[in-house]
């Protein structure tokens, strides 16, 4: 009976030490998938977020002032009600992003990707907005207005014109 206990038991041992290496193979090549972080309530005035995948994390009512999230993945990231004043966005991708009541006042979206962003109640006051691409951004009739005055470009990626991704006249 001993014997066939410890059979089991060293079965049981390679078996997940054989998992833990087919599981270590198949990722070989691949990029490894980004964990989702809480910044929510966090004061992250001037934090360097550049370039990093932040994909799904959630920044909400975060004071993120000054703050560099340039060519950051920022897919699905929630910036709920949080300060993105003078925030570095340019070349972010921030599509299906929830921006809604976030202050983007003086904020740098040049070349940013933010299509099927939901951006209700968001102030873009001062924002630089050159190549950004807004396709299927659900933002306030107000806000869309202010956009077009400055809407100029065309977004690098997706190749999209600012202006017609804003609906302007």
């Amino acid at each position: 009976m001993n014997s066939k206990l410890s059979a089991r038991i060293w079965a049981s041992i390679l078996s997940l030490f054989l998992w833990g290496i087919v599981g270590i193979t198949t990722t070989v090549g691949f990029a490894p998938t980004a964990l989702a972080l809480e910044y929510n309530k966090e004061i992250l005035v001037e934090a360097d977020f550049s370039g990093r995948d932040l994909t799904d994390s959630s920044f909400t009512k975060a004071n993120l002032r000054q703050s560099n999230f340039s060519h950051a993945n920022l897919h699905g990231v929630s910036f709920f009600a949080a300060n993105l004043e003078s925030a570095n966005l340019e070349g972010s991708d921030l599509r299906s992003a929830t921006l809604d009541s976030a202050r983007l006042v003086r904020a740098n979206l040049t070349n940013a990707l933010l299509e099927g962003a939901f951006a209700a109640n968001a102030r873009f006051d001062g924002a630089i907005i050159d190549g950004a691409d807004f396709t299927d951004t659900l933002l306030r009739s107000d806000e869309q207005k202010k956009l077009c005055k400055l809407a100029k470009g065309t977004n690098p990626i997706t190749g999209r014109d600012t202006r017609d991704t804003l609906f302007c006249p």
